[in-house]
């Protein structure tokens, strides 16, 4: 990684935590392909399928908050 690359990183590191999910977002979207009509409409129909299956009672929805502290959780080692 160049310098200029780990003075951005240190940079970002010492936002808060919205502004550096902001950040990897925009990074992100840098990288993505032109839309492909194809995989737009697979995604359609897999959220479509997903919203059916909560309405359904099929599956259960996870707050954002358990996710992010089960993920927490997985980082430090824990299961």
């Amino acid at each position: 990684m160049t310098k200029a690359a780990k003075d951005i990183v240190k940079a970002a590191i010492q936002l808060p935590e919205s502004e550096r999910v902001q950040v990897v977002e925009q990074l992100l979207a840098s990288l993505e392909p032109v839309t492909d009509q194809d995989v737009d409409a697979a995604w359609a129909a897999e959220i479509e399928r997903r919203s059916r299956e909560i309405k359904e009672g099929i599956v259960r929805p996870i707050l954002w908050e358990e996710v992010k502290s089960r993920a927490r959780e997985r980082a430090r080692g824990g299961n």
